[in-house]
């Protein structure tokens, strides 16, 4: 798995800051958790590159306590697709940090 698509909906964080997040399915979570990788990232994170609309932005993949990996949407790319709260979305995502052996 080297590119995935992300279909869901944006969701804010309750609490400070206005985040804005996407859940990554549970069956392309459990991909990306079971990839080898070369070394342990912070908060076991995956590196990734995303495109939404025409909007192109480096991130990471966060673990959630529900399961399923967590992607930040920034404000920015918010503002430039004109999406928010509650929008449905698809995001085009690659990996950045290869894995060592690449599940297809």
């Amino acid at each position: 798995m080297k590119k995935f698509l992300i279909n869901a909906k944006i969701w804010r964080y309750p609490g400070l800051g206005g985040w804005h997040f996407v859940y990554v399915g549970d069956k392309k979570s459990k991909k990306l958790r079971d990839l080898p990788r070369a070394k342990k990232t912070g908060f076991n994170s995956i590196k990734v590159r995303c495109k939404l609309g025409k909007t192109t932005w480096d991130t990471s993949l966060f673990p959630s306590k529900q399961g399923p990996y967590l992607l930040a949407v920034k404000a920015s790319v918010r503002n430039k697709e004109g999406v928010g709260d509650g929008d449905l979305v698809k995001i085009d995502c690659r990996l950045i940090q290869a894995p060592l052996n690449p599940i297809t």
